[in-house]
C-alpha cells in the first residue's frame, strides 16, 4: 500500500453501512493494482501458503494455489502483483459479504441518518469539556479554575488548546452572544511554564531520537510529549527516510521496547479513578495537538437514536453489561459472555485450522445465541458440544452488534486515519493516546480481545491464521458501524482503505503491551496538575506565587537530594508494624518486596490467597498521596528515586486487585 499524505480527504475507513453498488464478490471485483504496503508484505505472502478448508465457501477455496480449474489461480498468476494484491485483502472482502449477509435478520431501528450534524462551535465546546478545561469559555470562571491544568502543559498543547478556544470564540462572535474572553489573556506571556519550556526545548532534539539496543531493537520514547516529539522532527524533515530506513527488509514489525526510565513502567490500572481522570483529559490535549500537527483531521460521531432488542447478552451497551455482570462479580471489567467465550476458543479453537475465518453455521450460529440469552445466567449452559468455529462467529457478531461501536463512535474515525500517518513510532503515540481515552469498560474488553487474537497468531504453525490473516478478518468488525455514517471512498480507494483498516489492527494486536501503558510524560503532568491542586491558595495572589516559588528554590539548594535514606513501608495488617528500608541509590521496589516476604518468613506467616494458595507475586507496594492519588509501583522502580520526586508520599504494601492478578 503507498502512503498517502495525511491531509488528503476520503480516508475515514470503513466505517457503517457501504455502499449498495459495491460488489463483494471476491474473484470478480474489479480492483486497482497498488503496491502491497512492504511493511506487512511477509504477513500477506504467508496467506498465499493456506491450505484449502474442507468448510469454507467456494470463495475463500480460491485463495489456495492449484492449477485446475482454470477459473482459479494458476501458479503464474500467483506470480503476479496483482494476483498478490488481490489475495491479501481477499480475507477483509469476504467477511464484509458474510457481515452483510447475516446482519439483514438482525439490524436495529433506526439509520445512520438519525444522526444529528454538529453545530458551529458545537464539537470545541465538547472538546474543551472532555479536556477539564470548560471553565474557559465560562462567563462567571476566574483563571484560578484551569490555571492548574494549563500550566502542566507544554507549549504544543497549549497551542492546542488556543486553536479550539479560537474557533469557539469566532462561532460565539457569530452568533451574537456575548464574547468570552479573549485566548491571550489566557496563555499570557509571563506564564512559568512557558519560560520553563523555552529552556527545556533546546536539549530535546537529541531526547526524541529512538536508537537502537544491541539487539537492534527500537527504543519507545515516551519521557517527552508525543506532540513534541512531533514538532521536532517535523523540523528535520527527514520523516520519510527516516521511516524506511527503520523497516525491515523482510516486511516484519520491529520490536519497540520502552526506554528504561527510573521511575518504573506505569501500566494502565495501576492509577486511581481520579488520576486516570486527569490522564484522560491530559491525553485528549496531546493527542489533538499531535495530530494538529500530523494534519490529522479529528471527527467526533454522535450516534443518532435507535430502538434496541430486549435482550440480556446481545445488543447491550458495553457499560450496562458489565454494570450488570458486577453484581454477579464485582472484580468484573470484561462481560461474563465474553470471558466465556474467551476461555472456550481457549481451550478449543487455538489450534482449529481457519479459527475466526471459517464462517461457521448461520442456523447453528443463530441457535446458539437463543440458548445462550436464556441459560447463560441462571448457569444452565454446556459448552460440550459446541463447535469452535461458531462460538468464534458469535464472538465476531457480538462486537458487531454493540449499540456502540468498541473504539467509541467520538474516536472511531481517529482510529481509522492512524495508517494516514508515515512514521511508525507516531502512529502508535496515537493509537496509545486514544486506548488511553477510551472509557474503562471498552477498554478492559478491547485489551482481553487482542490478547486472545494474539495467542490465534502465535499458534499460527497450526491454525495458519498469521498476523495479517486475523486483521484482516477482524479489522471489519471493529472498524465498521451501523450507527456512525460513512465517508465514500474516491473511486478506486477502497482496497487501499481495507488494507489501512488491516493495517491498523495488526498494530493494535502485535504492541498492545506498549499501547496500554501511561507515557511518563503524562505521569509527570498528572503529578505536577495535583501539586497545583494542592497548593491553590497561591494562584490568587501572583506576589506570594512569587514568594513560594524563590522558597521553594531556596529549599532545594540548600537540601540536595540524599545519596541514601531510612524509609518505612506500612505492610496493610500482614506486619505488626511498618517495615524499615534502607534506600539507596539502586533500590528498587522488587527488593522491598524481597525483605517483605523474608519477614513473613521469619514471623512464621502464611499469606493465603482467594483459592487457598499462597502467592507472594500478588502483592505489590503502592505508592499513596503527596502529588499522587494512589500509583501500583512497577518492579523496577527505583525507591529513592520515587522517594525525591515525591517525599510527601506514603508507600504501602498490599495484595493488588483480582482482575490485575488475573489479567
Amino acid at each position: 500500500m503507498k502512503n498517502r499524505p495525511a491531509n488528503m480527504g476520503g480516508n475515514e475507513g470503513f466505517v457503517g453501512r457501504l455502499p449498495s453498488s459495491w460488489s463483494f464478490t471476491a474473484t470478480r471485483i474489479p480492483r486497482p493494482q497498488i503496491q502491497p504496503n512492504r511493511f506487512l508484505s511477509q504477513h500477506r505472502k504467508k496467506a498465499l501458503c493456506l491450505p484449502a478448508l474442507s468448510d469454507t465457501s467456494s470463495s475463500e477455496m480460491s485463495q489456495a494455489p492449484c492449477t485446475k480449474p482454470p477459473d482459479r489461480l494458476s501458479t503464474d498468476c500467483l506470480c503476479s502483483q496483482g494476483s498478490l494484491d488481490r489475495l491479501s485483502v481477499d480475507d477483509f472482502w469476504q467477511e464484509v459479504q458474510y457481515i452483510q449477509q447475516s446482519g439483514s435478520d438482525s439490524e436495529q431501528e433506526g439509520s445512520v441518518g438519525d444522526a444529528k450534524q454538529p453545530e458551529e462551535g458545537e464539537q470545541e465546546k465538547e472538546w474543551l469539556q472532555d479536556a477539564g478545561l470548560s471553565t474557559l469559555i465560562s462567563e462567571d470562571s476566574e483563571d484560578v479554575d484551569n490555571v492548574g491544568l494549563l500550566s502542566t502543559l507544554t507549549r504544543t498543547q497549549a497551542a492546542a488548546v488556543q486553536r479550539r478556544l479560537d474557533t469557539y470564540t469566532c462561532s460565539v462572535r457569530k452568533k451574537n452572544k456575548q464574547p468570552v474572553r479573549d485566548v491571550r489573556d489566557i496563555f499570557r506571556a509571563d506564564n512559568p511554564k512557558k519560560t520553563l519550556m523555552e529552556t527545556k526545548d533546546s536539549g530535546r532534539d537529541s531526547q526524541t531520537r529512538s536508537p537502537l539496543d544491541n539487539c537492534g531493537r527500537e527504543f519507545f520514547i515516551t519521557d517527552v510529549a508525543y506532540s513534541d516529539q512531533a514538532a521536532i522532527l517535523q523540523k528535520q524533515t527527514k520523516l520519510q527516510s527516516r521511516n524506511s530506513r527503520r523497516r525491515k527488509d523482510d516486511g516484519t514489525l520491529p520490536k519497540l521496547i520502552s526506554a528504561q526510565c527510573r521511575l518504573g513502567v506505569t501500566r494502565i490500572g495501576d492509577l486511581s479513578a481520579q488520576d486516570m481522570k486527569k490522564v484522560r483529559q491530559l491525553a485528549l490535549i496531546d493527542m489533538t495537538a499531535l495530530c494538529d500537527i500530523l494534519e490529522v483531521e479529528l471527527k467526533r460521531h454522535k450516534l443518532g437514536k435507535r430502538k434496541l432488542h430486549e435482550s440480556c447478552l446481545f445488543g447491550v451497551p458495553l457499560a450496562t453489561l458489565v454494570e450488570n455482570d458486577q453484581k454477579i462479580k464485582p472484580t468484573t471489567t470484561v462481560p461474563l459472555i465474553l470471558q466465556a467465550m474467551f476461555s472456550f476458543l481457549e481451550k478449543k479453537g487455538l489450534d482449529s485450522v481457519g479459527i475466526l475465518r471459517v464462517p461457521g453455521s448461520q442456523s447453528r450460529i443463530k441457535n446458539l445465541q437463543q440458548k445462550l440469552e436464556t441459560n447463560f445466567y441462571p448457569g444452565l449452559f454446556s459448552w460440550e458440544e459446541v463447535n469452535p468455529n461458531d462460538v468464534a462467529a458469535l464472538l465476531k457478531k457480538f462486537i458487531r452488534e454493540l449499540p456502540a461501536p468498541l473504539l467509541t463512535p467520538e474516536h472511531l474515525h481517529t482510529f481509522n486515519t492512524v495508517q494516514d500517518i508515515q512514521d511508525l513510532q507516531q502512529r502508535l503515540h496515537v493509537l496509545n493516546l486514544l486506548v488511553l481515552r477510551l472509557p474503562e469498560p471498552n477498554r478492559s474488553t478491547l485489551k482481553a480481545l487482542l490478547e486472545y487474537l494474539e495467542k490465534v497468531v502465535s499458534r499460527e504453525n497450526k491454525n495458519r491464521m498469521s498476523l495479517w490473516n486475523v486483521s484482516t478478518i477482524m479489522a471489519p468488525n471493529l472498524f465498521m458501524h451501523k450507527g456512525v455514517p460513512p465517508s465514500k471512498p474516491a473511486e478506486g480507494d477502497e482496497k487501499e482503505q481495507a488494507e489501512r483498516a488491516a493495517d491498523v489492527m495488526s498494530l493494535l494486536i502485535q504492541y498492545q503491551d506498549l499501547l496500554w501503558t501511561i507515557p511518563n510524560f503524562l505521569m509527570v503532568q498528572v503529578r505536577k496538575l495535583n501539586e497545583n491542586s494542592s497548593r491553590r491558595y497561591q494562584f490568587y495572589d501572583r506576589r506570594i506565587k512569587n514568594l513560594l516559588r524563590k522558597v521553594q528554590s531556596e529549599k532545594t539548594e540548600k537540601n540536595p537530594p540524599e545519596p541514601y535514606r531510612t524509609v518505612k513501608i506500612q505492610a496493610a495488617h500482614l506486619l505488626s508494624d511498618s517495615m524499615e528500608v534502607r534506600l539507596d541509590t539502586e533500590s528498587r521496589a522488587v527488593d522491598a518486596l524481597a525483605q517483605f516476604h523474608m519477614n513473613l518468613r521469619s514471623m512464621g506467616n502464611s499469606v493465603v490467597t482467594c483459592n487457598g494458595s499462597t502467592a507472594y507475586s500478588d502483592y505489590a507496594i503502592y505508592e499513596v498521596g503527596g502529588n499522587i492519588g494512589e500509583h501500583c509501583l512497577d518492579p523496577n522502580t527505583h525507591l529513592l528515586d520515587l522517594y525525591n520526586n515525591n517525599p510527601s508520599g506514603e508507600w504501602i504494601i498490599k495484595l493488588r486487585p483480582a482482575s490485575d492478578r488475573l489479567l
